[in-house]
């Protein structure tokens, strides 16, 4: 079977290192697979690019002048190797590569993005890639994500419904029903038997998905720049009839979720620009409505949470005001009409 391994990085030059060294000593495992790897770089400037150059000649290299974001990036890759898009974005792209001859390309059968702080483990690409030979219905594949201590890390998730989106923002008692169904989780006890289970969605982190599947629905949606493209794109698939699996034997260090949280506007209003056009094209209206409500009254609860840590002192004056404009900001956009219905 013909595998393309797709991973788009932007400033993480060690990190990427590491995951192509394990992408290539993974599919050492399975020398059945015909496998092109390919890196998207998004006009890093840690010289990222450089060292795929000098270190990894074998590698595919697209350097982008622009950061295209994990959608953009995704498809850029995509497109060069043979995939047409569905979905057009308006705003040009400039690669340094040219992918004119792409339509004359017969992509893949496989897909596997990977997000650069990832490390494969063994035979993981082998794992997903021998599942989905043996389940010609299914669409896609997630792995078993660990942290870089080989703690467990949740990787397969049902798609977000308003139980979830309340959590986020009210957290539940006892605490040990975030780890549960209502929020979307799967019992531990499912990876731990490594039999394959059927899920909503993986995350883009670690994610496998069959030629026919992304010919069915297209390539990712350019219209999320961060967060909730791959929500969109399993969702996408399996209504279109491709169900997603989780093959717990495909194990995948990922360091994102070990980093420290630390409030970031941009990547705050990233998130729920994102679940707002999610919202507008997978819920109902009634649902819909009432996702916008929850979101208002959770950024009016954050906003009083940070007027008491600056109170308190915790916070700065210039943090506590970043903060307030960036939730009247999300407010305001949860009060307009979401940009689209899905078909």
């Amino acid at each position: 079977m013909r595998l393309a391994v797709v991973i788009v990085s932007y400033n993480v030059r060690e990190l990427l290192a590491a995951c192509l060294r394990s992408v290539f000593g993974s599919l050492a495992h399975s020398p059945e697979l015909e496998a092109e790897v390919w890196v998207v770089d998004n006009a890093s400037v840690d010289d990222s690019a450089a060292m795929v150059r000098q270190h990894f000649p074998q590698v595919r290299l697209i350097a982008s002048q622009e950061n295209l974001g994990f959608a953009g990036g995704n498809n850029a890759a995509l497109k060069a190797c043979g995939f047409k898009s569905k979905i057009q974005s308006s705003k040009p792209k400039h690669v340094t590569r040219n992918t004119d001859h792409a339509s004359r390309i017969t992509p893949p059968d496989l897909v596997l993005l990977l997000n650069p702080d990832t490390e494969v483990l063994d035979d993981a690409i082998g794992h997903m890639a021998r599942f989905l030979a043996g389940h010609p219905d299914v669409g896609g594949v997630g792995a078993q994500l660990q942290y870089p201590d080989g703690r467990f890390q949740h990787g397969a998730f049902a798609f977000p419904g308003l139980m979830q989106l309340w959590f986020d923002f009210f957290p539940p008692r006892p605490r040990r029903l975030l780890d549960s169904r209502l929020n979307g989780r799967y019992p531990r006890r499912w990876y731990e038997r490594g039999k394959p289970f059927p899920i909503g969605f993986a995350l883009g982190a670690a994610l496998m998905v069959r030629r026919e599947a992304i010919e069915a629905v297209g390539l990712l949606d350019e219209g999320y720049f961060m967060y909730a493209e791959e929500v969109d794109w399993c969702w996408r698939m399996q209504r279109a009839g491709w169900p997603l699996y989780c093959v717990p034997a495909a194990r995948v260090v990922h360091h994102g979720g070990a980093s420290a949280r630390q409030f970031g506007q941009q990547a705050c209003l990233d998130l729920w620009r994102s679940r707002h056009r999610l919202y507008g094209k997978f819920y109902g209206p009634g649902r819909r409505w009432l996702a916008c409500r929850i979101v208002q009254l959770g950024m009016w609860t954050e906003a009083r949470r940070a007027r008491m840590a600056a109170r308190r002192g915790v916070i700065s004056e210039a943090e506590l005001h970043k903060r307030l404009s960036t939730y009247q900001e999300i407010c305001a956009l949860y009060r307009t009409r979401s940009p689209q219905h899905a078909t």
